[in-house]
């Protein structure tokens, strides 16, 4: 009998990896996304299509107003999102694109889910190399959860489940983690990664999030197989 796990997908190039790690590992899959108010709602249907892909036994997508909230240029359309930025630049501080407790909350969800399906599992694809330096991706920030997770829940308390939080790409480049993908089978025409993408759905080339992923593409040694408007 496989082993549930609940992972977290976002759609991009990370999560989709992660997800496909946790299937080779022979888990079940339980896929789990939010539209929290997001610029880049795309991302969504990019989600489900890869839950399908990879063939998830389930795939939640939940609605958080994030937006609401605020505190974030991914969820407002009033802040400005940092654009074509050195590359040497990015990580070094906290963006403007950092989304409040996002990471928390988005396990939080996942966590309670997975008590209900009695897996003692969760995976995300939080990366501390080449990343955009938001606090909620640190190893020590998984790791706190996750003790907390045990303490926190009646699985836990009562010794039915140990949680454990896996992070295989957190100390994986880009380029590495492309290589990683490609070794699945990942198909990366289906995921997408661009913070504010164009109408017509081409990915902006500019961000901080396009940038990571044309980098990884170009030091792996592969082509982007998705569309920019622009390239630079």
């Amino acid at each position: 009998m496989e082993k549930k796990a609940v992972v977290l997908l976002s759609g991009g190039m990370d999560s989709t990896t992660t997800l496909a790690i946790a299937k080779k590992e022979g888990f079940e899959i339980y896929a789990l996304s939010f539209d929290y108010g997001q610029r880049n709602s795309l991302e969504i249907k990019k989600a489900e299509e890869i839950a399908g892909f990879f063939g998830a036994k389930d795939h939640l997508v939940i609605p958080v107003h994030l937006k609401k909230i605020g505190g974030s240029s991914l969820t407002s359309d009033e802040m400005s999102l940092p654009r074509g930025r050195d590359l040497g630049e990015i990580g070094k501080e906290i963006p403007s694109t950092y989304v409040p407790a996002r990471n928390t909350i988005f396990l939080s969800y996942a966590l309670a889910w997975a008590e209900v399906l009695g897996a003692g599992d969760i995976f995300i694809g939080v990366n501390a190399i080449d990343c955009s330096g938001y606090p909620d991706t640190r190893p020590e920030y998984i790791h706190a959860f996750e003790q907390m997770a045990n303490l926190a829940t009646k699985a836990g308390a009562e010794g039915k489940l140990k949680f454990k939080i896996h992070i295989p790409l957190i100390n994986l480049s880009k380029a590495d983690i492309i290589r990683k993908g490609m070794e699945l089978g990942v198909d990366y025409s289906l995921t997408y990664s661009c913070y504010d993408p164009f109408p017509n759905g081409m990915a902006c080339g500019e961000c901080d999030s396009c940038r990571l992923r044309l980098k990884g593409f170009e030091e792996a040694g592969f082509k982007d197989p998705i569309c920019y408007k622009e390239i630079r």
